[in-house]
């Protein structure tokens, strides 16, 4: 890498790396797997993204700037009373449904989500081209308790849920509930089977295991999910915006990675019962749609996309779930969560997930995406782990 490259890199990512000495050096071009990301809390937290009161105010205002082509809805209630939203845009046969911000303290999804639901709302040629092809339904924020306290979890107590299902009363919490948070991971709360009942004996469960819709805000994306399966047949395509971990390279070592993207999240299908829709080659077609979209970018940095793990097997996810029952999954996992980083890099992060995701959905409304090859999911680099200081 030239050193105008690696300047660049630093300056657009705006993520200083500090080379510690080894026994053995990498060449000179390479970041050594021992440099330190440099991140620290930036004390901001998630001070300057939307809050709920905001998200509120801007979906309206999106409503009612575009005369109603985005559609705003209450879907849903979180366990402490605050309305979760969808927007819905286009009239398309094919459909995309979009979750943002299922951890609460990863908004760059939902900062993202606003700016593309301003764009297929508008007025322009190309938006009303691709609402003629697609429907969008999005969740800009599903964990909105989450949001406001700055937490992972939801805010939800195990007592909370033994009052809702009764027949759970005295079995051991289930294994995602965080006691000193008082809330739980709901990205694992998914099941392939929509009318799954929580039953005692699946309890406390693992990481391996399907989950229960025992939290309203899994609830909500269920039903969102049920009653687009019954208007379309299928759902499509779903995609799931997250962040992770602010410190990873590309596996060459050249540039740090702004993202990483992921279609796979079932080891075996057949272990979790019969999903004949299920279609790994469709979710690797939707992620090389979002990888070449970014690759398009030039040297700019958005095209440092790296491949998240392949070796994981969870069912009780979003994407788990809802690729058994024939959605074509895309995973984005924007660098940055706001305990790490803050507002730092946001409209680099932001514009990110606008350019990957708007050239899925770019591709889907021309077709084109069926003439991208699954193969190349494969030559995505993996991503690499840094240190922090």
């Amino acid at each position: 890498m030239s050193a105008r490259r690696w300047t660049a890199v630093l300056t657009g990512l705006a993520l200083p790396l500090g080379i510690v000495a080894t026994a053995t050096a990498p060449s000179a071009t390479a970041i050594p797997t021992e440099s330190h990301c440099g991140t620290e809390a930036s004390g901001s937290g998630n001070n300057g993204f939307v809050d709920h009161a905001q998200l509120t105010r801007t979906l309206e205002n999106i409503e009612r700037t575009t005369g109603g082509t985005v559609d705003v809805e209450v879907i849903g209630e979180s366990n402490q009373g605050r309305d979760i939203y969808s927007a819905r845009v286009g009239e398309g046969d094919t459909v995309v449904l979009v979750e943002s911000q299922i951890h609460g303290n990863e908004n760059h999804g939902t900062e993202a989500l606003l700016d593309l639901l301003r764009r297929w709302g508008g007025s322009t040629r190309e938006a009303a081209a691709l609402r003629e092809e697609v429907t969008i339904v999005a969740i800009p924020r599903l964990n909105v308790d989450g949001g406001e306290r700055d937490t992972r979890q939801n805010e939800m107590t195990w007592a909370d849920v033994v009052a809702a299902f009764p027949q759970l009363a005295g079995v051991a919490p289930a294994w995602n509930y965080n006691t000193r948070v008082g809330g739980f991971d709901v990205n694992r709360d998914f099941n392939p089977d929509l009318d799954y009942v929580p039953q005692p004996g699946d309890f406390p469960g693992n990481s391996a295991d399907t989950g229960w819709y025992i939290t309203p805000e899994a609830q909500t994306v269920r039903d969102v999910y049920r009653g687009l399966e019954s208007e379309f047949g299928t759902v499509d395509y779903f995609v799931d915006l997250h962040n992770q971990w602010s410190c990873y390279a590309t596996e060459d070592l050249e540039s740090m990675s702004p993202l990483s993207i992921s279609a796979k999240f079932i080891e075996d299908p057949a272990e979790f019962g019969t999903w004949p829709k299920f279609d790994m080659d469709a979710s690797e077609r939707a992620n090389v749609a979002v990888y070449e979209a970014l690759q398009q970018q030039g040297r700019s940095g958005y095209g440092d996309v790296t491949l998240y793990p392949q070796d994981i097997n969870l069912p009780g996810t979003a994407l788990g779930s809802f690729a058994l029952r024939g959605s074509a999954v895309v995973l984005f996992e924007t660098s940055s969560q706001t305990q790490y980083d803050g507002m730092k890099r946001n409209g680099m992060l932001r514009k990110q997930i606008e350019i990957g995701l708007g050239g899925l959905v770019d591709r889907v409304a021309d077709g084109s995406i069926a003439s991208l090859d699954p193969a190349t999911y494969d030559t995505i680099p993996q991503r690499v782990f840094l240190p922090a200081d």
